[in-house]
């Protein structure tokens, strides 16, 4: 068997368990009202939580038998299969755009895959870890401070999908590190490779969350999936020296490829937000009401269970 064919696979999959959290993620982030805290109340969140769970078990055996130059890229597989599963499951339709923008992302993803060597054994040192992890944790506090200023809910849920990534993506790189230092038997930093682990990926999760709120689908979705692969993969060549095949013109024809990817994503970015409920308002009795997922105002203006 080829290498890269089993993490190829397992990032396939999934791809497919992210992309229906997600799309279940902006369904309750749509229909809840009751604050920061009101997803947690909801079936549908922990749904979400679970299919986020199994995405990132498989994303850490593909980690462990592929390279993060690989793995990490293939995530955008995620928006991808967003888009039908979105069309199939909440009848919201792909259109020429939306092909468009996966047929090119996808293209791009199979040019790097091509280009991809075999991973190697080379894994984090261990005085970079605690720096690492402070950098990317400072990064995503900024860009969440910085998207409690913004004034329209596309750019809010951008910023904070950007921190979502930042943090899923080092958390990538020390699922990897881990990985490594298991095989190799040297577990000296395990303890704290593990506990960064878990503290990104809790911080990854709550911001996704958040980023959803007002923003749609699309554009947060393509955000976290453009700012994963690339903390990860920067991490990979620069730290854990993984290469491309054919020396510089291989560089070249993937730094192209991820472009395409790239544009690809953008262009699925760049749809028109959309919701799952519409909010639409009813006059009932000469009163005014908002209906919700949970609650309605009645006519004499107290709150009753729909």
């Amino acid at each position: 068997m080829n290498a890269l064919l089993l993490p190829v696979l397992l990032c396939l999959v999934s791809a497919v368990a992210y992309a229906g959290a997600a799309i279940v993620q902006e369904r309750v982030a749509a229909t809840t009202a009751d604050g920061p805290c009101g997803p947690l109340r909801r079936p549908g969140w922990w749904g979400a939580a679970a299919l986020t769970g199994l995405g990132a078990g498989l994303h850490v055996v593909a980690l462990a038998y592929g390279p993060l130059s690989l793995v990490q890229p293939l995530g955008a597989l995620t928006i991808v299969f967003a888009l039908p599963m979105a069309a199939a499951f909440a009848r919201r339709p792909v259109g020429p755009a939306g092909w468009r923008g996966a047929l090119l992302a996808t293209a791009g993803l199979a040019g790097l895959l091509t280009l991809t060597r075999p991973p190697h054994a080379e894994t984090l040192d261990a005085a970079q870890r605690p720096l690492l992890a402070a950098a990317v944790l400072a990064a995503a506090a900024v860009l969440a401070l910085g998207a409690r200023w913004a004034r329209r809910a596309v750019v809010r849920g951008v910023a904070l999908a950007a921190a979502a990534g930042a943090a899923f993506g080092m958390g990538s790189v020390f699922t990897k590190a881990a990985a490594q230092d298991w095989a190799s038997h040297k577990t000296g930093s395990l303890a704290f490779t593990l506990l960064a682990i878990a503290v990104l990926a809790s911080a990854g999760m709550l911001l996704s969350q958040a980023s959803y709120r007002g923003a749609g689908l699309a554009a947060p979705l393509a955000t976290v999936t453009i700012v994963n692969p690339v903390v990860a993969a920067a991490a990979g060549m620069t730290v854990l020296g993984e290469t491309f095949r054919y020396g510089m013109p291989g560089g070249l024809l993937a730094a192209l490829a991820g472009g395409l990817a790239t544009a690809g994503v953008v262009t699925l970015s760049r749809l028109a937000p959309d919701r799952a409920e519409p909010e639409t308002t009813i006059t009932v009795r000469g009163r005014t009401r908002v209906p919700g997922p949970r609650r309605c105002l009645t006519h004499a203006g107290a709150a009753e269970p729909e």
